[in-house]
């Protein structure tokens, strides 16, 4: 479908790009994880090559999993309960399915933790459950042959310091969110907004780089700062000061101004840094925008939490598989109980947009340790986890079990990135 932009078609072209946040309204409550491993070879703890991450997909059964290529070159596998891709350095990644219980969404995980891990001790390598790659850095790992990273690889450098440490380096996990309206999609985005430097400082598992303790307690965070503001931070001032005010059309807007790197066209690309407001009204040699042209530019817009036909949480070190189990639980003790996002919501309400900006630049390096005023985060953070807490317990089906692990940390007033070493 084509999408032109010129004075007599505005409102029509806006309700056309707003139909894949529209519907993503509905009354499910599901949840989706996206979890990324480092896999390194035994000997060195090196990043893993192209060249044998494929030696891995191509272990997974091919009865369960169907081999996904980019030209002759294998980049993923898609099976029944969801998608296996490789991110640009060769990380590996499952996207479940939505699931509407933990305990699937644990299962699941583990079946894949525990294949990932026979298949990469076939080739002398691990899973290694961090959010950075401990020795190897991003000019020793070369991208997969993957053209959107390619093209990523040529752009993001205009923009950001460091895009590579994010890109090649870092692993991480997400959790996806059903919303019933578009006031109960910002509602969720605002707040979620909000937490997001808490809940990555409890988090935090990549303290270790180049073979060295570095001064981040995550510097998978620190890399972000360091990629495009434009199209990693906050989205809107708005969406802290007055979500109320914010709409589906004011995220388009954003995006609209946003310039897209590349445009695909059946397998052919084509770099650009026009926006794509630009892209509608002028075209680029000869094409014209299309709906499947705006998807992919909304996939390519990375703040922390991300809406789509679901909200997307995206600011979590990657972790063991039990403290992996506990973003998701985490996330819908909040996200699918009102007077809990209320709760937060009123905790909040005290903070300013510098605050979170502030936190958001101090976070990596401090972790729960940074100061809110008067006082470290951790407080905070452990209000959260408690309202969370009697939120799952509220369903009476022992999911609060899920975030014991992260009780541990909280109670000694550590993360995840304190108890490694290489």
């Amino acid at each position: 479908m084509l999408l032109i932009n010129n004075n007599k078609e505005t409102k029509l072209y806006k309700e056309m790009l707003a139909e894949i946040f529209y519907s993503g309204c509905k009354n499910s409550e599901k949840i989706g994880v996206e979890s990324e491993k480092l896999i390194v070879y035994k000997k060195n703890l090196k990043a893993i090559a192209y060249k044998d991450i494929v030696k891995v997909l191509n272990s997974f059964d091919e009865n369960k999993w169907k081999k996904l290529y980019e030209g002759n070159n294998l980049i993923g596998l898609e099976g029944k309960i969801g998608n296996i891709t490789l991110e640009p350095g060769s990380q590996i990644e499952i996207s479940l399915k939505p699931f509407e219980k933990l305990k699937d969404i644990t299962e699941n995980l583990m079946q894949f933790y525990s294949d990932l891990s026979v298949y990469t001790e076939k080739i002398n390598a691990m899973v290694f459950d961090y959010g950075i790659q401990p020795v190897s850095t991003y000019e020793n790992i070369k991208i997969i042959p993957k053209k959107r990273y390619e093209y990523m690889t040529k752009y993001l450098p205009l923009k950001g310091s460091e895009p590579f440490i994010m890109m090649r380096e870092t692993a991480g996990i997400q959790a996806n969110f059903d919303y019933k309206s578009e006031h109960d999609a910002i509602s969720k985005l605002s707040l979620a907004l909000k937490m997001s430097p808490f809940i990555s400082a409890i988090y935090s598992n990549s303290s270790y780089r180049n073979g060295k303790l570095t001064e981040f307690k995550s510097n998978r965070a620190e890399s972000w700062l360091k990629v495009d503001e434009a199209r990693c931070g906050y989205i809107s001032k708005k969406l802290f000061d007055s979500p109320e005010n914010f709409s589906f059309s004011d995220y388009i807007d954003i995006l609209l101004d946003i310039p897209m790197i590349f445009v695909n066209r059946n397998g052919t690309y084509f770099g650009t840094t026009q926006t794509f407001r630009e892209f509608m009204n002028n075209g680029l040699m000869g094409m014209k925008a299309q709906i499947s042209d705006w998807e992919n530019h909304i996939s390519l817009y990375f703040p922390d939490v991300r809406l789509k036909s679901y909200i997307e949480i995206r600011n979590h070190d990657a972790q063991n598989a039990i403290m992996t189990f506990s973003v998701p639980a985490f996330w819908k003790g909040i996200m699918y109980n009102p007077d809990a996002i209320k709760e937060i919501q009123k905790i909040l309400s005290k903070y300013k947009y510098e605050d979170f900006i502030n936190l958001r630049k101090e976070t990596p390096k401090f972790g729960i340790k940074t100061r809110l005023g008067k006082f470290y985060i951790i407080d905070l953070i452990k209000e959260f986890f408690d309202i969370s807490f009697e939120s799952l317990k509220e369903n009476k089906s022992g999911e609060e079990k899920y975030l014991e692990c992260v009780y541990e940390y909280i109670t000694l007033k550590r993360v995840p990135a304190d108890n490694f070493k290489i």
